[in-house]
């Protein structure tokens, strides 16, 4: 099982060069790990005993995909109706640096309420109308792609590996909201930072004129407030209801579904602007990714593979804090979904109670880490396919801002921890 485990993983990293998409590979590393623990003896389970393990994890994993499927339907429904175009049009600033910064900041906090991956291709489409040159759409989109990673990682619905653990109950939305607000601005901010001393001159407006002409589709504004509006009444919706994260952002789709419904059924030539049509653009590919990779690493759980990492580990590192960092890292090079399911089979909720310092640690490492190489996290691989970033140079350009950050945000947790 290790070594269909290491083999697909290895295949997966290197997706990019073989051509074989990920998914694929990741349902197939799945299946064939559940058939060898079915029919490994040596585990003292029974046929039932694996049923049972099992039923158990695709009930979890099936929590985890729906709230996926709910959240990027919302979104993608705000995208047909160009909602964040109401953005776009109210950028105006003439400095390359202070344009930089100012699209930090909307990544940073747009990222929090989406999610990293859909916030990046925004902005990076955005940076694709503003400028001409090359590398500035490159240093710009680095900056995008920190800022989205270090946005997603403070809220429970920014980034998949955050709300892996909060539909997990290792995090609460509040406390990590709480605790990680500041790393995360931190690790921003001195990203940003170092990144801002590649850019000089003024921003040609040009381009942007030309898309300003474009309308917005009918009802944009308010689906662009109503679809914001539904994302943020998850968590509200789980504190007062105590229902799983899933319920709320069903609910909020289906107010949405009938809301558009309404407004576009007595129009033939709205299809589009539809739910079911929006459907047809989701990235179920993504979806089954996440969906392969939960169950592998569910069946290394069930055949205790994760109890005897986690005690190796507890025998070589022992600081929790430190095995968290290392995470984080590890997160550059290989995906951090697979990382922060196998943290959560290897750590259980008795030995580290809910919202203790390792979770909201594992939360900031996996969420910001991965910034640090451009395969590392699904925002720089999304940057990369829009821009066809080389790998190298995003590796002179943008790797050490975003270990600058990286550190700098651990630190910052660590000293407001001791307050």
């Amino acid at each position: 099982m290790i070594i269909v485990f290491t083999l697909g993983y290895a295949l997966i990293t290197v997706e990019h060069i073989i051509k074989i998409n990920k998914t694929t590979i990741a349902l197939l590393m799945a299946i064939i790990c559940w058939v060898l623990q079915f029919s490994n003896t040596a585990t003292g389970l029974t046929h039932q005993d694996n049923i049972h393990h099992l039923s158990s994890h695709i009930a979890n994993i099936s929590q985890v995909i729906f709230f996926l499927l709910g959240a990027l339907s919302v979104v993608e429904l705000i995208n047909v109706h160009q909602g964040f175009k109401i953005i776009s049009d109210s950028i105006r600033l003439k400095s390359k640096k202070k344009l930089f910064w100012v699209l930090g900041i909307i990544t940073f906090f747009l990222s929090a309420v989406l999610d990293n991956l859909t916030t990046t291709i925004v902005m990076v489409s955005l940076t694709q109308k503003l400028f001409e040159d090359k590398e500035d759409r490159w240093v710009f989109g680095g900056g995008i792609v920190i800022a989205a990673n270090a946005g997603g990682a403070w809220t429970p619905i920014g980034d998949v590996t955050t709300t892996m653990l909060w539909i997990g109950g290792q995090i609460t939305s509040g406390a990590i909201m709480k605790s990680l607000f500041l790393p995360s601005l931190a690790c921003f901010i001195g990203s940003f930072l170092v990144i801002s001393r590649y850019l000089q001159g003024e921003v040609d407006y040009s381009k942007l004129e030309k898309s300003k002409e474009e309308k917005l589709e009918p009802f944009g504004e308010l689906v662009f407030v109503l679809g914001i509006a539904v994302l943020v009444f998850v968590p509200i919706f789980k504190m007062i209801t105590g229902l799983p994260p899933f319920m709320g952002i069903l609910f909020g789709l289906g107010v949405l579904w009938l809301f558009t419904d309404l407004v576009h059924c007595k129009k033939g030539n709205r299809e589009h602007l539809k739910i079911p049509h929006v459907f047809t653009k989701i990235d179920l590919a993504g979806v089954l990714f996440f969906f392969g990779i939960l169950l592998c690493i569910d069946a290394l759980e069930t055949a205790q593979l994760l109890h005897s990492l986690a005690h190796w580990l507890d025998q070589r590192v022992g600081n929790h804090e430190f095995i968290a960092t290392i995470i984080g890292v590890a997160s550059a090079i290989v995906d951090n979904v697979p990382l922060v399911a196998a943290t959560m089979g290897m750590y259980s909720l008795e030995e580290f109670p809910q919202d203790s310092s390792f979770w909201q640690l594992i939360a900031y490492c996996a969420g910001t880490g991965g910034s640090m190489l451009i395969i590392g996290s699904a925002a720089g691989v999304v940057f990369m396919g829009l821009e066809k970033v080389d790998f190298f140079w995003y590796l002179r350009k943008i790797s050490f801002a975003a270990l600058v950050g990286y550190v700098l945000g651990i630190g910052v947790y660590k000293f407001v921890a001791l307050i």
